[in-house]
């Protein structure tokens, strides 16, 4: 299969033939963001999950591992680790309770971050701050200078640092962040990068980075068309020293002699340490499958981040065109595309209202507080896009006032 900038932007889209279950064709799916389709051949992966359950029953283990294995390969080839650790969880909030658990916040009462955080480390990093725990939180924007700063942040009490690469409500691309980690490597401080938002939208090299010494979490359930229960948590060399305290009994898997003495809990190998217990594997069969998919199609990062870049040009010139006054709606006019990742964000005071108006037209967005968000994904064609715009616009041109009318 032959797939380029030209084909996928075309009506129809190239794509979109292999995505008729959720019917991308003939629905204004702007939620790519947030919730992208998934390819038609993952219906045959939660399929062979029951198939394989019902040959084997509780003997599928083994095929069922092999499919999270090859999970593994495929996030792996994203980071651009091909030897990284990775301990899968059915969501992200899981892993990052793991990985809070392995620090001392005993010696080390004190965590860093950003206020630009998604709710999986608000809400937990709020928790925590009520039962005792500093946490310092360093205004998000500008993105720019975000890393700098955090860095600034760091000191010997610092337990950990956890930043997103790419802003949830902005699309804002976190620059530096091998430096963040310096810093931390300085202080004998983790650093945890949310990488949720740039998978598939954004190349992201690990090593070129300088981000071989951080700890990385995301996902599939967003850009990568994997769905639900599709997570992982990337371990540093240096996590075989840590014991986290949440641990289920998979983390016991091929050790049963790491023990430090009589009654000691041991940890297996690699990120088997920071290993959960029983999961349904059904996600992992579709994850397989839709990896199996985007290999064939060639669909390769840095070509879903030229079809990223040109899509949410073209949501911004036609945002543009709308001229609309900047008290109900704006975005970010001075930050070049490059620095954005997968996604156009609006800012208006009545960014829920425009949404609820835009799914009464048949457009599907979301809102993160003050902010609009359009998601395109690369089975949507431009003729899609500009008739997504131009539904906002004709709300806009409507008045407020009869937007959910």
């Amino acid at each position: 299969m032959t797939i380029d900038l030209d084909a996928l932007r075309a009506s129809p889209n190239a794509l979109a033939p292999h995505y008729s279950r959720f019917g991308v064709a003939d629905r204004l799916l702007l939620t790519g963001h947030s919730h992208q389709a998934w390819p038609d051949v993952a219906a045959a992966g939660q399929l062979a999950a029951f198939e394989d359950a019902a040959r084997y029953v509780d003997a599928k283990w083994d095929a069922a591992f092999a499919k999270a294995d090859r999970v593994r390969a495929g996030l792996r080839r994203l980071l651009d680790d091909r030897t990284a650790e990775l301990a899968l969880g059915a969501n992200t909030h899981e892993l990052v309770i793991r990985f809070l658990s392995a620090l001392d916040l005993v010696a080390r009462p004190r965590l860093v971050t950003s206020d630009g955080e998604f709710h999986t480390l608000r809400r937990q990093l709020a928790r925590l701050g009520e039962a005792g725990i500093e946490v310092v939180r360093v205004p998000a924007l500008p993105a720019d200078t975000l890393a700098e700063r955090m860095a600034h942040s760091v000191d010997d009490r610092t337990a950990a640092v956890l930043v997103s690469a790419v802003l949830f409500e902005t699309s804002r691309i976190v620059p530096h962040l091998g430096e963040l980690a310096i810093s931390c490597a300085r202080h004998g401080t983790e650093l945890l990068v949310d990488a949720y938002h740039a998978l598939g939208v954004v190349p992201m090299s690990l090593a070129d980075q300088g981000l071989g010494s951080a700890w990385v979490v995301g996902g599939g359930y967003k850009y990568l068309q994997l769905g639900e229960g599709n997570c992982f948590l990337r371990l540093p060399a240096h996590a075989a020293e840590l014991r986290p305290v949440i641990t289920g009994w998979y983390a016991e898997f091929g050790e049963l002699t790491d023990r430090a003495g009589p009654g000691t809990v041991g940890y297996g190998p690699g990120a088997a340490r920071f290993a959960g217990a029983t999961y349904d594997p059904t996600s992992h069969y579709r994850a397989a499958s839709v990896f199996d998919f985007v290999e064939h199609a060639n669909l390769s990062v840095p070509l879903l981040r030229q079809v990223s870049q040109h899509q949410t040009r073209l949501l911004a010139e036609r945002f543009d065109a709308i001229d609309a006054p900047d008290e109900l709606i704006t975005r970010d006019r001075d930050t070049p595309r490059s620095a954005v990742a997968g996604f156009l964000s609006l800012r208006s005071p009545h960014a829920d209202t425009l949404r609820a108006a835009l799914a009464d037209r048949g457009v599907a967005t979301d809102s993160r507080g003050e902010y609009l968000r359009f998601g395109p994904a690369p089975y949507l064609s431009d003729r899609q896009l500009i008739d997504a715009m131009a539904a906002l616009a004709e709300i806009i041109a409507a008045g407020l006032d009869h937007a959910g009318r």
